[in-house]
């Protein structure tokens, strides 16, 4: 039985890629090897890295990877207007296609994996999240059931004739980490989904986070028991993922929701623009910035930028002339 991690990445998300796999490295340990399943080509400086981590490699099962992303133009072409939409922002094809390859892991090398969006640090043992496998077929641990609007078209009538209220309530979550035993959607299953998405259930999908949409619907449409631990654990040891929470500390390299030391911290909603930006010594200061340079820059600390000016804020409105600069064309958005 084998048990490992799946990362989504490429070399536009490097810096956030070197942190994870350092946050792991640290944090974990060696007992998981690492599977980084490509998001699209861009791969030339994630290959040269992973030349020196002997328990990391691509994903190289290029039969999977298009299995899963034709299914997942299958989904969005049953979508009332998800491409004519696309289309007019002037996107060609599925929206972020790319993302959609995570579902990959269901077919992948391990028989237990976690998958990890870039955008991760892991903080804290990993253990008991595979441990849970043994019980359930898929393990999340996060607070996305309390913002539907992300993950469904919660403006479809539709959406409370497939799923109750209390399922909504209860089922949903974030698909930038989950865990799941391998497996779970066969040729079978995938053609059930696809099915009722054609016959019009694909209305309630939300076309802007389309992996996470779609995830949802498999796992909850195949009634697929799931176990979310932010519901089990009690509230006096469970913990925040989020970067957007206000209310962790910084402690020793890691990152604590009072007493209790978080699993993850999830960096969403940040561009991989700003870590590479910071990464080039530009001085942009965002949450828990210092743990992300700690585990950045683990192995090569002479290379960690050193700041001499005040640091900029990641969500500072652009000054005057920036503002007069875009708007003469002089300078990209």
């Amino acid at each position: 039985m084998t048990e490992g991690i799946y990362i989504l990445a490429n070399d536009v998300v490097f810096d956030q890629l070197i942190a994870l796999l350092n946050s792991i490295e640290v944090n974990v340990g060696q007992k998981y090897p690492v599977s980084i399943i490509p998001y699209d080509d861009r791969l030339e400086r994630v290959r040269e890295e992973i030349k020196y981590r002997n328990n990391v490699e691509i994903f190289e099962d290029s039969s999977a990877i298009k299995l899963w992303e034709d299914f997942s133009a299958q989904i969005w072409q049953a979508h009332p207007d998800a491409y004519k939409l696309w289309q007019e922002q002037g996107i060609s094809g599925v929206y972020r296609l790319g993302m959609h390859r995570r579902f990959c892991g269901f077919d992948g090398i391990f028989d237990k994996f976690i998958y990890l969006d870039a955008d991760i640090l892991v903080l804290n043992s990993l253990d008991y999240i595979f441990e849970q496998l043994n019980q359930n077929d898929f393990v999340v641990y996060d607070f996305q059931y309390k913002d539907l609007s992300h993950v469904y078209n919660v403006n479809s009538d539709k959406l409370l004739n497939i799923f109750p209220q209390s399922r909504l309530e209860r089922e949903v979550f974030c698909a930038g980490l989950y865990a799941a035993n391998k497996g779970l959607f066969d040729a079978e299953k995938r053609n059930y989904l696809l099915s009722n998405l054609q016959d019009g259930e694909a209305e309630i999908l939300y076309k802007n986070a389309p992996d996470q949409t779609i995830l949802n619907y498999m796992v909850m449409r195949s009634a697929i028991p799931s176990y979310n631990f932010s519901h089990h654990l009690p509230e006096s040891e469970r913990t925040g993922c989020c970067v957007t929470s206000p209310n962790f500390d910084e402690r020793n390299n890691l990152v604590y929701d009072g007493e209790n030391r978080l699993t993850y911290l999830h960096y969403i909603g940040l561009s991989s623009k700003l870590f590479s930006r910071l990464c080039s010594g530009e001085n942009i200061d965002f949450p828990y910035r210092e743990t992300f340079l700690h585990y950045r820059y683990l192995h090569e600390p002479d290379r960690r930028p050193k700041f001499n000016t005040k640091p900029k804020a990641y969500n500072a409105p652009p000054s005057f002339t920036t503002k007069v600069l875009r708007k003469l064309g002089l300078i990209g958005v």
